[in-house]
């Protein structure tokens, strides 16, 4: 499947994208809330149309399950996750809330996800989103993966928040490693073909009664971080793509054989 995004053109003489901003916080009114206020004010100024997919708001179901379909295609005694979901995207038969996400995702020329870091990865909410939404037989298959993925043409890009300071989640930071952390969802990202550019990360929110510098400090460092997603936007079309092997790299073990310079350099 060749899939050709189609880009329109605005004022300024830029790409005009369709933007869809997935929110995985329970509080639409903290930071996580406010960066996805300054970039769909940051977007829709600079021409792109823009929606907001609150998950908590919206209440999207996480957990997959046999309830979730009611005419089981398979098997009426043993729920297949995979098999199902297959034979009920095959039927046109998903359950409401998948197909609207995936409306959601076809719309969409660039995906921003936000979140905050909570236990090394993203809010279960949104670990749920990548196990029901992206169904098997539908956005991905054995043929249908990585660079030959279903969504080739398509960025994705995580807007992430911590609350430890950046100095931690360097390679020998207590914290761990961040390029560790967001490798499951970058990967995961990359399975169903997105380009996925590098991560935007606001360290040091500090919550939970435990501080890393005080009120007047951590107001000034809040606003650097909205200032610096705000600036990030502006070029965000331009940016070249995280690289990552595919099918022509890999032999037939699935093993890393050789490497096209020119594609991993043009991502």
């Amino acid at each position: 499947m060749n899939r050709l995004v189609c880009r329109r053109t605005n004022q300024q003489g830029r790409r005009s994208m369709n933007i869809l901003i997935v929110l995985a916080h329970p509080e639409r009114k903290s930071f996580n809330g406010g960066l996805v206020d300054v970039a769909v004010k940051q977007l829709e100024d600079g021409g792109h149309k823009v929606e907001v997919d609150d998950l908590y708001v919206e209440q999207f179901d996480p957990v997959e399950r046999a309830e979730l379909y009611q005419h089981r295609a398979v098997d009426a005694d043993y729920f297949y996750p995979l098999n199902e979901q297959r034979a009920h995207y095959q039927q046109n038969a998903l359950p409401q809330d998948v197909q609207r996400e995936l409306a959601r995702l076809e719309w969409a020329d660039l995906v921003i996800f936000q979140f905050p870091l909570w236990w090394h990865a993203q809010p279960a909410i949104l670990k749920g989103w990548f196990d029901r939404v992206l169904v098997y037989g539908g956005r991905y298959t054995s043929r249908m993966r990585y660079d030959q993925g279903y969504y080739r043409g398509k960025r994705a890009i995580l807007s992430v928040t911590t609350g430890s300071p950046e100095t931690t989640f360097q390679p020998f930071g207590r914290a761990g490693n961040m390029v560790h952390w967001l490798w499951p969802m970058h990967a995961s990202l990359y399975y169903v073909g997105f380009n996925v550019l590098a991560p935007q990360v606001s360290y040091g929110i500090q919550g939970g009664g435990i501080r890393y510098q005080d009120d007047a400090a951590m107001i000034g460092h809040l606003e650097a971080c909205k200032e610096a997603w705000v600036s990030r936007l502006v070029g965000l079309d331009a940016e070249y793509p995280i690289p990552f092997a595919g099918w022509n790299d890999w032999d037939s073990e699935g093993v890393l054989s050789q490497i096209n310079p020119l594609r991993w350099r043009l991502g």
